[in-house]
């Protein structure tokens, strides 16, 4: 991770209503938060054999096989998929292509509901439970917040 990598994500941070951040990529354990309203956030980077940080092209390449796992929350209209990370969320793999899933698709456990990237670092997000998609919550290229529902299935 470099230090244009940590300011990347402090203007991520700053651009959000998030207070803290806490960030696992492997070895690398990054760690921010503010202090009060309008304060710059402090990065305590921890990295350990610090890979170079990847391109966007190699990024996207990979993201498949990065997926991050987040608990499937039950709610009346369905099951919410939750962010299982801070970033922007993205409908499909690529500007121009056709979205992994949208309402009426049947999805599996492992199928990728979309892609949260972080520091140019595509994570998949797979959908966790089996089921028909009712809703994209989320809109394509937002700042998402770890928690935040992405979508929402009706589980079969």
């Amino acid at each position: 991770m470099t230090r244009a990598d940590i300011d990347e994500i402090l203007k991520l941070v700053d651009g959000s209503d998030f207070d803290e951040l806490k960030l696992e990529m492997g070895d690398l354990k990054l760690e921010l938060r503010r202090r009060g309203a309008g304060a710059p956030a402090t990065p305590a980077a921890t990295p350990a054999a610090t890979p170079a940080a990847p391109t966007p092209t190699a990024a996207a390449a990979r993201a498949d096989r990065v997926p991050v796992v987040a608990p499937v929350v039950a709610s009346g209209g369905g099951s919410e998929i939750p962010a299982p990370l801070l970033g922007t969320f993205w409908h499909a793999p690529r500007p121009g292509a056709a979205p992994f899933v949208k309402p009426g698709d049947r999805v599996e456990a492992d199928t990728v509901i979309g892609i949260i990237e972080v520091m140019k670092l595509m994570n998949s997000v797979p959908a966790g439970v089996a089921g028909t998609v009712l809703e994209i919550v989320a809109p394509n290229g937002d700042l998402v917040e770890h928690g935040q529902t992405l979508i929402r299935i009706q589980p079969v």
